[in-house]
Formats: structure tokens, sequence, C-alpha cells
């Protein structure tokens, strides 16, 4: 059964594709589809393997610290994965980064039914014999973006160290490894919003 991963953060893309998928005729077998609109739970269903995955990336610039952050989903996908990227709007910062990328389709939301149609039946029924060449580092790990995530809630040391069965010191180790990666002086440069991402 082909598995597809729809990551949008619009709750009504995600509905209309996952139905878009399920309902048209692109395949004749049934199609197992799973949607998120969290990157940190996009990087964990990866380890499903699906063989489509529908993008919208634009939709997390914002929550984003480094462009690079998006590796973790590209490093974690198979040979066989074929990524489909639908952007809400364009961001020259985006598509320079998906031009590295092994992208399958990329178009935007306006494209057709049609053509969105004839991608997933091309992606489903075309062999693509992708080259696992790819040395994709993920910026953080799994453990930093989920602290990251805590942090960026602003809850205290003491509580993200209970909520990741850590010490609070090894959540300040933590805290200055990101701050090093994201390439932030203190806390106050890392979440003043804006700072990374200014080619949005």
């Amino acid at each position: 059964m082909p598995k597809i991963l729809v990551i949008d953060r619009c709750c009504y893309s995600r509905t209309g594709l996952a139905h878009i998928v399920s309902e048209s005729a692109v395949h004749a077998l049934p199609i197992e589809v799973i949607q998120t609109d969290d990157l940190l739970k996009a990087r964990e269903y990866m380890k499903w393997k699906p063989d489509i995955v529908i993008a919208d990336f634009y939709g997390f610039l914002n929550e984003l610290h480094h462009i690079d952050q998006l590796s973790s989903i590209f490093a974690a996908s198979s040979t066989k994965t074929r990524f489909i990227l639908l952007p809400y709007a364009r961001s020259a910062l985006l598509e320079n980064y998906c031009a590295t990328q092994d992208i399958w389709f990329n178009a935007d939301k306006s494209c057709s039914l049609e053509a969105l149609e004839e991608a997933l039946r091309n992606a489903l029924t075309r062999t693509h014999a992708k080259a696992d060449n790819r040395h994709i580092a993920s910026l953080l790990t799994l453990r930093e973006e989920q602290i990251l995530q805590l942090w960026k809630k602003g809850e205290s040391n003491d509580r993200i160290a209970e909520s990741m069965h850590i010490t609070v010191k090894t959540v300040y180790t933590y805290k200055r490894n990101i701050r090093m990666k994201l390439g932030a002086n203190n806390r106050f440069t890392l979440f003043r919003r804006g700072t990374e991402l200014v080619e949005v």
C-alpha cells in the first residue's frame, strides 16, 4: 500500500490534499495518508518511509532559525521517497535550498488538480532510481530540536529537564550547543524574530 505524508501548516490545505490523494484515481491500490503541521513530528513520520511527501515548507519559515533545519526531513527520507512541493508563496531562500535537494515535482498551490494528479500518478508508478549519494547533515539533532521547541515556549530549565528525562546541567549544555549551531550570541538574539530568515 503506497504511503503518503502531507506536511502543511494550514489545516484546510492538509485536509484537502489528503482528500485529493485518497479519493483520486491515481492508483489502483488504497493509499495510506498521514498528515501533520509539525516539523518535529514530520521528522518522526519519515521513519515510516513514505513513498511520497507532499509539503508546503513556506508556512514554517518563521519558525526556523536556519533553513538547514529542513535537512532533517530530507536526510530521513529513503531512496524511494519522492518530494512534491506545493508552497503557499514564493521565497528565494526556500527555492535556493530546495534546488539542492532531489525534488520530484515543484509547483505552488495554484497549480491545477490535473497537474497534481499527474505528478502523483507518475510518482507512484514510475521507477525512480534515486542514488543515495546525499550527504545531508541535519543542523540540529532531534533532541536539540525538541529542547528548542520547549525553550521557545518559555519552559524553565527544570521543566525541560523533567520533560526530557535529563539533568538541568545537561539542559544548559544543549542550550549552549543550540546557540552555537544557530549562530546566536545569547537567547535574546536567538528568539528575536527575523534574525535568521531575512530573505523570506
